[in-house]
């Protein structure tokens, strides 16, 4: 789905949860009601697929989501690889479970920017940055979604 199907499907007074995937941990970010500001919300150790979504699920109820935007790992040249293809199956899994409008966002680069500024303008060790890294990302990678559907003129 398209960015502007995906808008068109948003519910009023809903948040955004976004993902950032990985094999072991899944970082969780959640918007606000407006869909404005993306926060870092969680850091999921992965399991296995059932408890992953039960939990995700969890959250959903929780934090009032009406729609989710996974980042995608793209290749530098744009193209899809063996993660994306991971990250396709997972996210169609937890669309299945939840019923809700999911859109995939180009997230490359982004857990290096989070790094980044955890370590220039935070000033965050090693050991620290590892605790908050995924949930950073899944944050900016949803801010990046909220942005541009902000920007959407429907």
């Amino acid at each position: 789905m398209d960015i502007r199907e995906f808008k068109a499907q948003l519910k009023p007074g809903r948040a955004v949860a976004g993902f950032d995937y990985g094999s072991k941990r899944l970082g969780i970010a959640v918007s606000d009601l407006l869909l404005l500001t993306a926060t870092p919300y969680k850091i999921l150790q992965r399991t296995n697929l059932e408890k992953d979504i039960e939990e995700i699920l969890k959250i959903i109820r929780e934090k009032e989501v009406g729609a989710m935007v996974f980042g995608l790992p793209l290749q530098m040249n744009g193209e899809e690889g063996a993660i994306a293809a991971e990250v396709r199956t997972f996210a169609g899994e937890v669309e299945k479970a939840a019923g809700l409008p999911v859109l995939f966002w180009d997230e490359r680069l982004s857990s290096s920017a989070v790094e980044n500024f955890l370590i220039k303008e935070a000033d965050l060790s090693r050991a620290k940055r590892k605790k908050v890294l995924d949930a950073g990302a899944a944050a900016y990678i949803l801010q990046g979604a909220l942005d541009r559907l902000n920007l959407l003129q429907l």
